[in-house]
């Protein structure tokens, strides 16, 4: 394909006569980054050979505070004002209204600024539009949750942030069905990394530029621009990665403001997965990904059982449906100095379904059962006798004091150990007052390497896959529905720590019920 070099100056030049909204370069002349330019001049100056553009998708996947509102915000008036096409429609979008509006905010503070342009675009803030009187056009905002987005007739789309789309909706409907009505419309997305989900549409679209970059796919109207570390060989801890993936390094912000934001955000695993997040480009498994697992995996230091026979211990029950993984945890606390906290599960899952389970899941359940990890119970469905076994078990090994259990589909088992066998069961609630506590005192005792858990599998498992969410006082859940698979063990573990915790000696006997 030939390249035009006048094609791409008219754009950067057009971008250079704007002005910083925001920041320390606020009212200045837009200072154009290199990594800017190198993509102007990409998605620019590549033409076919009737001079229209190479490229209809632009793909730049750049870290936070690289200045991508910025230069989304001078495309999108170029897009409106210079680059020649009738009755021009600009959008600009994203996942809801107020993330649209950054960058129309953006835009229309630098339309403003221009002794220009402010004759002849006219502002409509109320409406989150700007009007050009000269071709009839128009840029306005668009998000998500706009009812209706059908018969739009996009010349330019400019996508912020498009991890943050809950669906693909807005993005067929602006990037399909144009081709015939407009003859180079472009599609233009500055984003940074979001959360690895195979069905998002930016994770779908991510995927596609970089196997374009690699060479593994070929689209010759999509350039992908990826500014992105690779989490299976780059070191978050490394600067030059930090150079490499952060092209406006030394021109909007320091090495040594990363430096502090590495060092803070190293102390605390949800503020370190930001960090790679925002900084580095590399996607979470999710939204509140919470346990650092590589200190988990330093507290995998063998268990000697015997040595705990006698020793107060504390249960946590969490039962699932009859047809599914159920747990029941039981944490022995220090009882001198020096001392950890010892973590031991049982999990239990139907015989008969485990194979079936093990295919549909594509989690090896049959291999967890046959090293002794997983009970099969005898059936197709849990034999609640096996659990209650072990609890009983449990009772006559250790000083168990107690048991918390989660009262969902575990009332009846709870009623005969407490009325039967003389178990104390605590009925605790799965919501944020009753579970936060526990688990960010589960959270510290890991980094601080003050727990043991033998290195169980299941359990491992159920921990990698924890979401937790906040409520408004800052108070966290495990969100099984959020979830990227199974958490029942650590929801288990939870409701054992938080017995352990708050244990205090009581005259009557009787269920307690913690909400």
């Amino acid at each position: 394909m030939p390249y035009c070099q006048e094609k791409a100056d008219k754009v950067l030049n057009f971008i250079s006569l704007l002005t910083h909204a925001k920041g320390q370069w606020a009212g200045q002349r837009f200072q154009i980054l290199d990594w800017q330019k190198e993509l102007i001049e990409g998605a620019f100056g590549n033409v076919k050979e009737d001079g229209t553009r190479q490229y209809r998708t632009v793909y730049c996947e750049i870290p936070k505070k690289n200045g991508k509102s910025e230069l989304a915000a001078a495309v999108a008036l170029y897009m409106l004002t210079a680059d020649g096409e009738a009755g021009p429609e600009v959008y600009s979008a994203a996942a809801d209204r107020d993330q649209a509006g950054l960058v129309y905010g953006v835009a229309s503070e630098m339309v403003r600024n221009n002794a220009v342009l402010s004759k002849y675009l006219k502002i409509l803030d109320s409406r989150k539009r700007i009007i050009n009187r000269r071709n009839n056009g128009f840029y306005q905002v668009l998000s998500s949750d706009v009812k209706t987005k059908h018969g739009l007739n996009p010349s330019c789309v400019v996508v912020d942030e498009l991890h943050a789309q809950p669906n693909d909706e807005l993005w067929r409907v602006l990037t399909s069905g144009t081709d015939y009505a407009r003859k180079q419309q472009l599609v233009f997305v500055l984003t940074t990394a979001g959360v690895f989900n195979k069905e998002s549409i930016w994770w779908r679209v991510r995927e596609k530029a970089r196997q374009i970059r690699d060479g593994i796919v070929k689209d010759d109207s999509f350039l992908p621009v990826l500014y992105i570390a690779d989490p299976e060989t780059d070191d978050p801890a490394d600067e030059e990665l930090w150079k490499r993936v952060n092209p406006s390094l030394g021109r909007i912000f320091t090495l040594e403001k990363i430096r502090q934001d590495y060092e803070t955000a190293r102390q605390d695993p949800v503020e370190f997965e930001d960090f790679k997040r925002y900084r580095l480009n590399i996607p979470i498994k999710s939204l509140s990904r919470w346990m650092p697992m590589d200190k988990w995996d330093n507290c995998a230091s063998k268990i000697d059982v015997e040595a705990l026979k006698g020793r107060p211990c504390y249960g946590g029950l969490d039962l699932s449906s009859k047809l599914d993984l159920s747990a029941f945890l039981r944490v022995f606390p220090p009882v001198s100095e020096g001392d950890r906290t010892v973590v031991l599960p049982s999990f239990y899952c139907p015989e008969d379904t485990i194979i079936e389970r093990s295919r549909s899941d594509k989690v090896r359940y049959d291999i967890w059962a046959k090293d002794g990890l997983i009970t099969a119970t005898p059936g197709n469905v849990i034999d609640y006798a096996a659990i209650r076994n072990d609890i009983l078990q449990t009772a006559k090994d250790y000083d168990l004091r107690e048991v918390g259990f989660d009262p969902w589909g575990a009332s009846q088992l709870a009623t005969e150990l407490q009325n039967d066998h003389g178990i104390t069961m605590v009925e605790m609630r799965q919501g944020a007052k009753t579970m936060s506590e526990p688990a960010k005192d589960i959270l510290v005792k890991v980094m601080q390497g003050q727990l043991v858990h033998g290195g169980h599998r299941v359990l491992r498992w159920c921990t990698d896959n924890l979401v937790m969410v906040p409520d408004a006082n800052e108070n966290i859940r495990p969100a099984k529905d959020k979830a990227t698979d199974r958490i029942d063990g650590f929801v288990a573990l939870i409701l054992a720590w938080g017995r352990a915790m708050f244990f205090e000696p009581y005259d009557q006997v009787g269920i307690k019920v913690i909400e």
